[in-house]
């Protein structure tokens, strides 16, 4: 059997591509997943990597890409749902917040990696042990974003919340539904990266923030299973 075969959404930039690259130095062959086809063949060629034109919101795209990772590997080691989207402030104030806003969000973080994950798992059967890896956020955490002193507080951002809440919820879906098989899926927070998303404001590079999904997608058969991590360790869903 040739080396793994992952599929990254959303790589041609920041944690998606980090993760990518980090996947690459593995051994493993990671498929760059991008909206923009011209950018995803740029991040494929600087990381030495193939790409593939995928845009997580458009079922036409998803489905030709599936068809053309099993004519080119005929199955799916890995699949990193890393696509994802966010408002500024004030626009995610729950009272700010629209229907049309809330639906652009979930379009990308909910229902997009439900397509792509729908679409993949017939790839991902085929493998011997597949992993599944969807980059959630700590501030889908309940039980975290409660707590007062905590910096995660004031982050009230209703759209980008939720939609990892939701995130969160299909991961354990998934994982119930995949019970007794060689899957895995899991959930992780990448931590508060320095990338596009947020203007550059994180605290950690992508880079570092790339590292628990990395890990999570190279899991052993004994590793865990329906959890939710960041690189310290485990969340609380």
């Amino acid at each position: 059997m040739t080396d793994k075969i992952a599929l990254v959404t959303g790589a041609n930039k920041g944690i998606g591509f980090e993760v990518a690259r980090q996947l690459g130095e593995l051994g493993i062959t990671a498929v760059i997943g991008a909206r923009d086809g011209q950018r995803g063949k740029e991040a494929g060629e600087q990381l030495g990597q193939p790409h593939v034109q995928l845009d997580v919101t458009d079922p036409d795209s998803v489905e030709a890409a599936a068809r053309w990772i099993e004519a080119e590997y005929g199955r799916l080691d890995i699949l990193v749902n890393n696509a994802g989207v966010t408002v500024p402030p004030p626009l995610g104030l729950p009272s700010a917040t629209t229907t049309e806003t809330l639906r652009r969000v979930y379009e990308t973080n909910v229902y997009g990696v439900v397509t792509v994950t729908n679409s993949m798992l017939p790839l991902l059967r085929r493998a011997p042990a597949a992993r599944i890896v969807n980059q959630s956020s700590e501030l889908a955490s309940m039980t975290q974003v409660m707590v007062q002193d905590s910096p995660l507080w004031p982050l009230n951002n209703m759209p980008y919340n939720s939609s990892k809440a939701a995130l969160n919820m299909i991961t354990v879906t998934y994982a119930k539904e995949l019970w007794g098989t060689p899957i895995k899926v899991n959930a992780c927070d990448p931590g508060y990266c320095i990338t596009d998303i947020n203007n550059g404001m994180g605290f950690i590079t992508a880079a570092e923030g790339a590292r628990i999904a990395v890990r999570l997608a190279t899991l052993d058969a004994d590793g865990p299973n329906a959890q939710f991590f960041k690189n310290e360790g485990p969340l609380p869903w």
